[in-house]
């Protein structure tokens, strides 16, 4: 599967019929796909992109079926659209609707934790 020209339209069919056909190829060409992909980002995105599908990937194996998955990664998707601090919230931040949220930084009590006996 050579999706590489970006001007083309998606091969839907291609990738429907390979799935059907040869699941394992086909699981094995969206990976070098995305893999691609990932790594034609600038390199401040890509850790980051990295994190995110390793995200997409941890669910997909613990959803029970195909549909489940969808569902999972469907609303991780409208999370980061209309959740806080996700895309509405920010777009409206820039646009003055809303105000920035400042988050106040965060504190923490740090613990003294002696050594343990057998650690002198």
């Amino acid at each position: 599967m050579n999706n590489e020209n970006n001007d083309e339209e998606f091969p839907f069919d291609e990738w429907a019929n390979l799935a059907r056909h040869d699941p394992r190829a086909f699981e094995s060409a969206r990976r070098q796909v995305l893999q691609s992909l990932i790594e034609s980002a600038p390199l401040t995105q890509r850790r980051r992109l990295e994190g995110l599908q390793w995200q997409i990937d941890r669910e997909r194996e613990r959803a029970d079926n195909p549909m489940a998955s969808c569902l999972k990664l469907s609303g991780m998707m409208w999370d980061k659209v209309l959740g806080e601090g996700g895309l509405v919230d920010n777009l409206e931040q820039l646009a003055g609707v809303k105000p920035v949220n400042e988050q106040p930084a965060r504190q923490a009590t740090i613990l003294p934790f002696g050594r343990r006996p057998d650690q002198a």
